[in-house]
């Protein structure tokens, strides 16, 4: 056994530990707040956490799934789907920001107009590359030295 090897338990029992005492930090912190509804805020968040993973992000995935592994360009596709949930997940909170702020340089600029370009930059790429790909995979005619195509069989 090496010396690495010996070391990961113990690396992963720190991480799990400092994991556990930083959830008890949030829940003492979420219990001694100032907030009169206290607690339930957080509750209540997190259960709309659950359901909206489990109603909706969930089988959007599966859905994805279903519909990419039938592509010959699947790891493109994939891979821009990885790209466009990544940009969603940044921008989501700019998106649905509640009201207008009162400063009016908080969020000087239209993010929706700037997240769907990215999506679409995001799928052009995909497309490219998606089609680069299948055009390096596509048949070619064996040619002979002299440019012609050289007989079958040879």
């Amino acid at each position: 056994m090496t010396r690495g090897s010996r070391a990961l338990p113990v690396i992963r029992a720190v991480a799990g530990a400092c994991g556990v005492a930083l959830m008890g930090a949030g829940l003492w912190a979420a219990w001694r707040g100032d907030d009169p509804q206290g607690p339930w805020q957080v509750v209540r968040w997190l259960a709309g956490a659950v359901l909206v993973h489990d109603g909706i992000v969930a089988p959007l995935t599966l859905l994805a799934g279903l519909v990419v592994v039938r592509l010959r360009a699947r790891r493109a596709v994939r891979g821009g789907l990885l790209v466009a949930a990544s940009l969603t997940a940044v921008a989501y909170p700019v998106l649905f920001r509640p009201g207008v702020p009162q400063n009016p340089s908080v969020l000087p600029l239209d993010y929706v107009r700037n997240w769907l370009f990215l999506l679409a930059l995001t799928a052009a790429a995909t497309a490219v590359i998606a089609c680069a790909g299948a055009w390096a995979r596509r048949p070619r005619a064996r040619e002979g030295n002299d440019g012609r195509k050289a007989p079958r069989g040879s």
